[in-house]
């Protein structure tokens, strides 16, 4: 996950599909083009999943994207598209409900109370079926999240003005071994990984217990300074690579 999702402080949105069958969970999907984290730094990424296959949204007819793709529009200047874009817009409807509903709610707060409410996808034995770089917390599920009322979960150990004054700068709990496999360590050493791509069916679970809660959707200052290239070397392990994403590319609808 790349710029500008990589940032902690955000609230970053992987997409799902419900494979044309909305009323059948059982088939609902990670979309193929919803990137996976971890980020150069290592943090986990995305935070929350949420629909983002053939959304339908607003776009003039007169519009080059409507005149690039007339098979995807619809009656009234409506128009059918698939992305992460879309799957964060959902997102950004259920925070103004969440913030009607509570309007003292800071940032931080609605990150916690939306990733705590998410529903991860597992699988028949209740182990997660995607990655947890793959779906973060899981699916995400408005009514839950906005009677939720847990706090202090989201940001853990991150000052954002120390941070944009260059006093301290931060990593996230991330790692690649030497096989290129990512886990998660906190501070303590303890590592955690699973959850795979899963080509079968899964339930959207509201009951998955994460190793460790949320600590990992904090992170920890650098002391002493910091450089990095395209990696962070965190405690002599490897350094992984970059991948680039094509910002504003056509996705096929899924």
């Amino acid at each position: 996950v790349g710029v500008p999702g990589n940032l902690p402080y955000v609230i970053t949105v992987g997409a799902a599909s419900d494979n044309y069958t909305p009323d059948d969970p059982s088939d609902d999907k990670l979309a193929t083009f919803s990137a996976a984290g971890p980020t150069v730094e290592g943090f986990v990424k995305p935070d929350i999943l949420a629909p983002g296959g053939h959304i339908k949204g607003l776009a003039p007819a007169t519009s080059t994207l409507a005149q690039m793709f007339p098979q995807w529009k619809g009656d009234d200047d409506y128009f059918t598209m698939s992305g992460t874009s879309q799957a964060t817009a959902v997102v950004s409807g259920i925070v103004a409900l969440m913030l009607e509903a509570d309007p003292t709610l800071t940032p931080d707060d609605v990150k916690c109370r939306l990733m705590t409410a998410a529903r991860p996808a597992v699988d028949a034995n209740g182990q997660l079926a995607y990655s947890i770089f793959q779906q973060g917390a899981g699916l995400v599920d408005a009514f839950a999240a906005i009677n939720n009322t847990v706090a202090g979960c989201a940001n853990q150990g991150l000052n954002i003005a120390n941070d944009l004054a260059g006093i301290e700068h931060y990593q996230g709990a991330a790692m690649q071994d030497e096989d290129g496999n990512y886990t998660l360590a906190n501070q303590t050493g303890f590592a955690w990984s699973g959850g795979f791509a899963w080509s079968g069916g899964f339930a959207w679970s509201g009951g998955f217990a994460w190793s460790g809660g949320f600590a990992w959707s904090g992170g920890w200052a650098w002391s002493g300074g910091f450089a990095w290239s395209a990696g962070v070397d965190w405690d002599g392990l490897p350094i992984w690579s970059t991948t680039t994403a094509n910002a504003g590319t056509w996705v096929g609808q899924e």
